[in-house]
């Protein structure tokens, strides 16, 4: 595990030696701050930690210094928050009902794709998730697109950020579990319907839910880390003027990568939450002239 950390960090100090020039100036202007913060707090802790198992910060995060202080990945995912609110705001422009612009209507069709795998994987009362839901989806996309265009790298390439949003939608859809169904009821979906088999279910469903934000994490981040490599290593097998021309050629699979891994992000959210989350019981039911009951759940 230590090694792959080392490599990790071996990895991210390349990344801030071939930082674009805002990470770059970023730490010029407060890489001196960051620095002392983490020398002073952050780093003493991590040192007796890992002294524990026979290393050393400088060896599973990098050398520290001002001039990566503030990590690229770390920049580049507050630029990815900001240009998600501000590319939002600029594309609804003036809402209309009659004129629609063309970004007001692009918005629309992500914001009915969300909604209709919200109400066919969680049902009509998971509507009340999508807000968290479409944020993951439009940062989540905002952060692979990024890599696109000069200046920027795409923080999805980065393990740190793709295991912080696993870990963000690992916390949330327990959050509604266990406000759904108190704590007890919570664990007890775990132990399945049969009892005497309840405690291998549930040592199994246990294992398998704390290794989600992982799992999520390692999913994006493997195959935006393999896209960026896989382009880089075909540009520099074709000289000349191919260096370029291969990229471009290929963006569109890399376009493809990038909208895919959304949609798989967003996707299993979606179905952790259906996991724990149930229509409310107050539904209107009604019993028709043939017989069937047909059952209207009502939507808070």
């Amino acid at each position: 595990m230590f090694a792959f950390l080392a490599e990790k960090a071996e990895q991210a100090q390349e990344a801030a030696e071939q930082a674009p020039i805002i990470v770059r100036l970023v730490n010029q202007y407060f890489g001196e701050y960051a620095y002392n913060f983490e020398m002073k707090y952050t780093y003493p802790r991590w040192k007796t930690l890992l002294a524990k198992f026979g290393t050393t910060p400088d060896a599973v995060f990098g050398v520290y210094t001002p001039e990566n202080a503030i990590p690229w990945y770390t920049i580049m995912f507050v630029i990815a928050c900001i240009l998600s609110i501000a590319l939002i705001w600029i594309m609804k422009g003036k809402l209309s009902e009659d004129e629609p612009s063309h970004g007001q209507q692009t918005l629309e069709v992500g914001v009915l794709a969300v909604r209709s795998m919200l109400e066919d994987i969680v049902g009509p009362h998971g509507l009340q998730y999508f807000p968290v839901v479409m944020t993951f989806a439009v940062l989540i996309l905002i952060s692979n697109l990024m890599g696109f265009f000069p200046l920027f790298m795409s923080p999805t390439s980065a393990t740190s950020v793709t295991f912080a949003l696993g870990l963000s939608s690992f916390l949330y859809y327990n959050y509604i579990g266990i406000k759904e169904n108190g704590i007890f009821g919570h664990l007890k979906h775990f132990a399945g319907p049969i009892w005497w088999i309840a405690p291998l279910i549930f040592s199994i469903e246990l294992v398998s839910n704390l290794i989600r934000p992982f799992t999520l994490g390692i999913r994006l981040f493997a195959n935006m880390f393999a896209d960026e490599k896989v382009l880089d290593t075909i540009a520099h097998l074709a000289p000349g003027i191919t260096y370029w021309i291969v990229p471009v050629a290929l963006m569109p699979l890399s376009l493809f990568v990038a909208f895919i891994q959304t949609f798989v992000f967003v996707l299993l959210s979606q179905l952790y939450i259906s996991e724990v989350s149930h229509p409310p019981h107050d539904s209107h039911a009604h019993v028709p002239d043939d017989g069937m009951e047909i059952v209207a759940p009502v939507l808070t």
